[in-house]
């Protein structure tokens, strides 16, 4: 089976830096040229919880989206995200991209709509891929993020996985923490 470049939105509120390098090396255990945006602090949105860290990943598959969303749900659980009386998200893992697919493929809708609606998302992606075009829109993520008019806040955040630090310090020092 040939590889599928996919791009996958990753947050948590609890523990974030635990769960998030958790999720970060269960994804590397089947996932092929994993590469990482900043990551972002940010308010959360559409919940009453502590603030968020999110990020996007780049990599390549040879898993159907079916498989693939299927172990996607089983990371989350390892890490608590269905525990019965859990507080906030340990962790979320969302398809943002498969491929240039487009349209609902049983239920899963491709490229995820977040994508234009959250600052969280559309941010890391113009970081990590300025050039590659959403398959809906065919417009770069940099084009589709220097256009938005997204209000949300949030802002770069340290963070490291395998001793590389994700978030480069001159992007936490030109966006700094807001005073809140």
């Amino acid at each position: 089976m040939s590889l599928t470049t996919i791009y996958l939105g990753l947050g948590s509120n609890i523990e974030r830096e635990r769960n998030l390098t958790a999720g970060l090396e269960a994804l590397a255990g089947f996932l092929q040229d994993i590469r990482c945006s900043a990551v972002f602090e940010s308010l959360p949105v559409g919940i009453k919880s502590g603030n968020f860290f999110n990020f996007v990943v780049v990599a390549r598959t040879d898993l159907s989206l079916h498989e693939l969303d299927r172990r996607l749900k089983e990371i989350e659980a390892d890490n608590g995200r269905y525990a019965p009386g859990r507080k906030g998200l340990p962790l979320d893992i969302d398809v943002l991209l498969y491929g240039d697919r487009v349209g609902n493929f049983d239920g899963l809708i491709l490229p995820r709509p977040e994508v234009l609606k959250n600052a969280f998302v559309l941010w890391p992606l113009a970081l990590l891929a300025p050039e590659v075009l959403h398959p809906g829109e065919h417009r770069s993520f940099a084009e589709l993020w220097q256009g938005a008019s997204i209000q949300q806040m949030l802002w770069p955040a340290s963070f490291s996985w395998r001793g590389a630090d994700l978030t480069p310090a001159e992007l936490i020092q030109a966006f700094p923490q807001p005073s809140l």
